[in-house]
């Protein structure tokens, strides 16, 4: 493997602890969870374990080897997705409302998309959040995207084009508006899109923002908000039908395109390629930060603790009601970071001792997390890299290798064999 060409600084954690103020995926100040104790007389059940892991045929390394982040563009305007196409290309968000196409082989750019004209960014945690191309791209030419409207509130959107030009660039005159929710508050507006292996559009929504859910949004089965979204965006309906195996799918004990609900700020989700499990970042409060394995067809309907818990921890309190919810796979504590990115699971070739680890990264801290993707229970996450970056987002491209944002310092790295 070459060596990397720009590998980023190594800086101490402590001090970037302290500078974490860049306003971006970072979590809102909220309640103490030592306050407003809410306790049972007898300790509850245990809560369940998260997704058992899916058997395959490759053997995970024990240990995985040093890694390095590689440039590979650099100037973009705080990028904070990273979304693939069949031939190459990485589209990258900027927070603004653009969408870049990246060659990732000579970072070359160009516009894709640009509605900066009907995006709001000045938020805490608003912006162009996701993307995802239709899963028949390029044959069904269509991309979906989750924007921070002008009045902050949630927009799902499509837009297409006529012919295909490579790089892509898709017609701002072609959306089509598929879903809006409101937003009380500027930050925890989730943003994830991701087609999963079934050909649903999966899309992340917070808990509406604040501190605390003020409105109890996590564990209201009957708002969009504080889950995670699953809808059929192919089929007659208009703007799109809600899956027949949908937990709620009647409507009658939740919103009909829930799947999992339970969530403070889904901060980057993604499907292993390889097992089909969906990997959720989900951003803590005052104290954790947690990884949410699950299987999603197995766990529909999944509750995944928010606000009763946060990660495996009581919120308020010592004892909290616990039956029936979700552990995460991992965590850590505010003494590593204090905003989750969700990552991938590594399926790539570049670095063999690397496959079948899931990597993710803090926000504040810049480290980037790794654990085995088979991991029973719940289990502490390996430090593989201290960056010095701000990480916003990671992405795949088509051949598994792993790429990250820095939205501070408007970068796109791959990540390589370190020394």
């Amino acid at each position: 493997m070459t060596a990397p060409r720009r590998p980023l600084a190594v800086l101490l954690v402590a001090a970037l602890l302290a500078a974490c103020s860049t306003p971006s995926p970072s979590p809102s100040a909220g309640t103490d969870p030592s306050a407003g104790s809410s306790q049972t007389e007898e300790p509850s059940p245990p809560a369940s374990a998260a997704a058992s892991p899916v058997p395959t045929d490759e053997p995970i390394a024990e240990q995985p080897p040093p890694l390095a982040l590689e440039e590979v563009a650099s100037g973009l305007d705080a990028p904070i997705n990273i979304t693939p196409t069949p031939d190459g290309l990485l589209l990258v968000n900027e927070r603004v409302g653009r969408v870049v196409a990246l060659d990732p082989a000579t970072g070359e750019t160009s516009v894709t998309l640009d509605i900066t004209d009907r995006v709001q960014s000045g938020g805490s945690e608003q912006g162009l959040l996701g993307l995802a191309l239709h899963p028949d791209w390029p044959a069904v030419r269509r991309a979906f995207v989750h924007y921070s409207d002008l009045r902050g509130h949630t927009v799902l959107a499509v837009f297409s084009i006529s012919d295909l030009p490579s790089p892509p660039r898709l017609d701002e005159g072609t959306e089509r508006i598929i879903l809006r929710q409101t937003q009380p508050f500027a930050n925890h507006n989730g943003g994830q899109l991701a087609f999963g292996p079934d050909g649903l559009l999966y899309l992340g929504l917070g808990d509406g923002g604040s501190g605390g859910d003020p409105h109890g949004n996590g564990q209201n089965r009957d708002t969009l908000l504080g889950k995670v979204l699953r809808i059929d965006v192919d089929a007659e309906d208009e703007p799109y039908a809600i899956p027949d195996d949908n937990p709620f799918a009647d409507g009658a004990d939740g919103a009909p395109e829930v799947l999992l609900y339970g969530l403070r700020n889904p901060w980057r989700f993604s499907f292993d390629r390889e097992t089909g499990l969906l990997w959720i970042g989900d951003v803590g409060q005052n104290a954790y930060e947690e990884i949410d394995r699950i299987d999603p067809v197995a766990d529909a309907g999944a509750n995944l603790g928010w606000n009763v818990m946060e990660a495996s921890h009581c919120f308020e309190g010592s004892e909290c009601p616990t039956d029936g919810l979700v552990l995460p796979v991992t965590e850590y504590t505010h003494d590593q970071g204090c905003s989750v990115t969700g990552g991938y699971v590594y399926r790539g070739e570049a670095i063999p001792d690397l496959r079948g680890w899931y990597l993710f990264s803090d926000y504040c801290s810049g480290i980037l997390f790794g654990i085995p993707s088979d991991a029973e229970g719940l289990v502490a996450p390996r430090v593989l890299l201290e960056t010095g970056a701000r990480l916003s987002a990671f992405g795949e491209d088509a051949d598994g290798e792993l790429y990250v944002a820095d939205i501070e310092g408007g970068g796109i790295y791959r990540v390589v064999a370190g020394d």
